[in-house]
């Protein structure tokens, strides 16, 4: 069933791609499609041996356009029509995965834009460059992604422009780890190992025995 996890990823990943290009119709039809093959118990492709391309246009959710980029693939396992689209799209793609990194969906993105809140145009030159670097959108998309990581977990802003800066150093990039300390009414707490006893650090810095309940702790994130 894996080649039918394929082109339901393909199929999906086409769907995002028109959906940033905004070809009306198209996202909707591909993502139902990705879905109605990611569903089949049968491959995919012993469906198109036994009853060729009019068995795939007998799928749920697939048209004959679909069926004939299914076949087209299962012949010569790409379709024209995706990688032309990959390349066309490729720039907004990064840039718009720069966005949603930030917590930007692309339905609000393309809505800022359109009101100047956001420069596009201000973000496609990093967007060539960081392409020209990472040499694929995916490998782009993966340097923004662990860019984004180690910054959040520090509290600091980023840019697609942190990518380059960030770029040498890419693999030892790790997000801070998140420490979690017990507090008890505001007071500090700590475990004795040697006791397997809670004690709570009074205002004076006395080790009173801790007598509540495990669920009256509240862990704090120290930043």
């Amino acid at each position: 069933m894996k080649r039918n996890e394929k082109i339901a990823k393909i199929l999906k990943h086409m769907a995002e791609l028109y959906e940033i290009n905004s070809a009306k119709g198209k996202p909707f039809a591909y993502k139902r499609a990705a879905k109605s093959v990611l569903q089949l118990k049968e491959d995919v492709g012993k469906i198109y041996k036994e009853r060729g391309v009019f068995g795939l246009e007998a799928l749920p959710g697939i048209g004959k356009r679909i069926a004939k980029k299914i076949e087209e693939y299962l012949k010569t396992g790409k379709i024209k029509d995706y990688e032309i689209l990959k390349e066309k799209t490729k720039i907004r793609e990064i840039v718009t995965f720069y966005f949603k990194t930030k917590g930007i969906s692309l339905e609000k993105l393309k809505e800022s834009a359109k009101k100047r809140e956001i420069i596009y145009s201000r973000y496609t030159k990093p967007a060539k460059q960081l392409l020209e670097l990472a040499g694929s959108t995916e490998k782009a998309k993966e340097a923004i992604a662990k860019v984004a990581e180690w910054a959040k977990s520090r509290n600091l802003d980023y840019a697609i422009e942190t990518v380059f800066k960030k770029w040498l150093e890419l693999d030892k990039l790790k997000p801070k780890e998140i420490v979690k300390k017990p507090y008890y009414r505001g007071m500090p707490m700590v475990w004795s190992e040697t006791k397997k006893k809670w004690y709570v650090i009074s205002p004076e810095g006395e080790w009173l025995e801790f007598a509540g309940k495990e669920s009256e702790i509240e862990w704090r994130i120290e930043k």
